[in-house]
């Protein structure tokens, strides 16, 4: 069975929903791989770019350390989970049985088809490794459920819920959810499907259109 990739926003640090959220996506009875946002850690790189003048190249790669450090401390918080930085280990933590959170620099620093800019985010990190592993779908962890007013992926993009690069780095095989925090209230544990709303690549009259 293909992983279920699942993209916990760093937005979500400090939250009460951080927890609700791990202590959930531990519990499910499907494997899953967490993909961490950058959080706080990521917006130091931010705020620190501005004071110290670097370039987006080296800011994209300081971003990207900042879900290393960032799914450490998701992974600290439940027993059930287990960090992982290549594909090999994500394999032997999912075998395990226990839950891998995926730490990206080793994979991802220097890989050619990922932009060094502020333009891709975790959420587009997140397609592409659900991509490279292969994965079953994608599910986007958002603080927000302003997600609900939108259709399609380019509608997310647009509106800034995601990032831009997504609808293009999403593989073609994958299907796309996104949950916010008011998905929570309505999810029992053990978790044993995949929350959240599924998001279209294309309204049907575009699709209909592309034919």
């Amino acid at each position: 069975m293909k992983p279920l990739v699942v993209k916990l926003g760093g937005s979500t640090a400090g939250q009460a929903e951080m927890q609700r959220w791990i202590d959930l996506l531990a519990s499910a009875t499907f494997p899953l791989v967490i993909v961490p946002g950058g959080g706080p850690f990521a917006d130091q790189v931010r705020t620190s770019q501005k004071r110290l003048g670097y370039s987006d190249e080296a800011a994209h790669a300081m971003a990207i350390l900042a879900m290393d450090q960032f799914g450490i401390a998701i992974a600290e918080r439940h027993p059930q989970l287990r960090v992982a930085r290549s594909l090999s280990h994500i394999g032997e933590v999912l075998e395990a049985g226990a839950t891998p959170v995926w730490l990206p620099s080793s994979m991802t620093l220097g890989a050619v088809d990922i932009p060094c800019s502020w333009h891709i985010t975790s959420d587009s990190l997140s397609a592409w490794l659900a991509r490279v592993l292969p994965a079953g779908d994608l599910l986007l962890v958002k603080q927000t459920d302003e997600y609900a007013h939108y259709a399609t992926v380019r509608e997310l993009a647009a509106a800034g819920i995601v990032d831009n690069m997504l609808p293009d780095m999403l593989g073609e095989g994958a299907n796309l959810y996104v949950a916010g925090p008011g998905m929570l209230d309505r999810l029992d544990l053990p978790l044993a499907s995949i929350p959240g709303r599924r998001i279209m690549r294309h309204r049907q009259t575009e699709a209909m259109g592309a034919q």
